[in-house]
């Protein structure tokens, strides 16, 4: 059972892959009044030696210690950057765990994984969060209010594109773990309209 008396949030982070490595782990540096990262857990057992001297991250353990590490280091919270594909696992054996979860985007590849991933966080009274950075952005909200205002009318139409290089190989094209266009970028699209229109789509 995780630790709950710490003023700080102590964290694992979950996977070890390009997420993790340019922008997760470095961001622990940046929040340092609030959280504390104190494990890394991972596949691979180069990245996980090479991570854990670079961030010294005192525990460190492959996915089949996922329980023990979280128990060793007193975990609070596990950040998600696994394959789209891996989440639910990781949600659902966090929550079981008691551990809070900040999941990477998409939540899951199905609805049905989500609505798993949400019933085994109530259910062990945990919370869980998408970790998608456009929710909090001023730029964005403030389009929101302008949107919802109703200065500009009764939005009926919307259009977006969003695109980066993907290099070959890189697991956001593969369809087997979760990969894709609509997986990957598409989020921040649909999330977009979304959150315009104040609707879900049909």
């Amino acid at each position: 059972m995780a630790k709950k008396d710490s003023k700080k949030v102590r964290y694992a982070v979950v996977g070890a892959g390009n997420i993790a490595q340019v922008a997760v782990l470095p961001a622990f540096r940046h929040a340092k009044e609030n959280s504390e990262l104190v494990a890394l857990i991972s596949g691979d057992a180069e990245k996980r030696r090479a991570l854990g001297e670079r961030y010294s991250i005192a525990t460190l353990g492959d996915y089949e210690d996922f329980e023990s590490v979280l128990d060793k280091a007193r975990v609070d919270a596990v950040y998600i950057c696994t394959p789209n594909s891996e989440h639910r696992e990781f949600v659902v054996r966090a929550a079981e765990r008691g551990v809070h979860v900040l999941c990477e985007k998409p939540l899951a590849t199905s609805v049905q994984d989500c609505e798993l991933m949400r019933a085994a966080c109530e259910q062990s009274g945990v919370r869980l969060m998408v970790a998608y950075r456009l929710h909090f952005e001023a730029a964005n909200l403030k389009a929101i209010d302008i949107a919802r205002s109703g200065k500009l009318g009764t939005p009926r139409l919307f259009s977006s594109f969003f695109s980066h290089v993907v290099r070959a190989g890189d697991i956001r094209r593969d369809p087997e773990v979760g990969g894709g266009a609509s997986y990957d970028l598409g989020v921040y699209c649909i999330n977009a309209v979304r959150h315009l229109f104040g609707a879900e789509p049909i």
